[in-house]
């Protein structure tokens, strides 16, 4: 059974970031945060922000790296290592082009799919068998315009529905935390089956 110990938002430092669709994960983190009554403060020995939160009679840490993306693994295997949490009990927070804005999802293991901060921490811990909450951030349609999408903020109504997603998930972290992995993953697939987002207008 494995237990989370750890929760990695990913995104990139400054405020020209702090808006854009590859920060997701640092939104969902700072919401835990703010539920555990934490506060994320900068430790070079981790190379990002961290806290010690109290979640569900559960202590966690959080840690959203502040190396920017691609060299994401770096924060994750200092603190990791530093404290002796395993890949399997940590769980990476991530932007996913592959879901629609409004669609969430629990995973463990897998590829990177192109996604430098999850190839990044693949290759520092060695394996791919961490945990991920996908955040859908929707694809531009062409991969070309990959890049410039996810640097760029979401659309108003995209914005919404990613937050929306986000505060659902907000219902499987006792779970998490208690190593409920595969109860998680149902409450949580359930829950977005019955949520999906109606499409934007075209001209929106």
């Amino acid at each position: 059974m494995s237990q989370i110990k750890l929760i990695v938002g990913l995104g990139n430092p400054g405020a020209e970031y702090a808006d854009t669709r590859h920060n997701a994960g640092f939104w969902w983190v700072d919401e835990l945060a703010r539920d555990g009554g934490a506060t994320l403060r900068h430790d070079a020995k981790f190379h990002g922000l961290a806290a010690k939160a109290r979640l569900d009679r559960h202590d966690v840490w959080l840690l959203e790296p502040q190396t920017f993306m691609n060299k994401s693994g770096l924060a994750v295997v200092a603190l990791a290592q530093f404290y002796k949490i395993l890949p399997d009990e940590i769980l990476v927070v991530h932007d996913e082009l592959d879901l629609p804005a409004g669609q969430i999802k629990l995973k463990q293991g897998g590829g990177h799919g192109g996604h430098n901060g999850l190839k990044d921490i693949q290759a520092h811990l060695s394996t791919p068998n961490f945990w991920r909450l996908r955040i859908g951030v929707g694809h531009p349609g062409n991969r070309n315009e990959v890049i410039n999408w996810v640097l760029k903020p979401p659309r108003k109504e995209e914005y919404e529905a990613i937050i929306d997603a986000t505060t659902r998930a907000h219902q499987i972290v006792p779970k998490l935390l208690a190593g409920e992995m595969g109860a998680a993953m149902q409450l949580l697939h359930t829950d977005d089956t019955k949520k999906r987002p109606h499409k934007a207008s075209p001209d929106a």
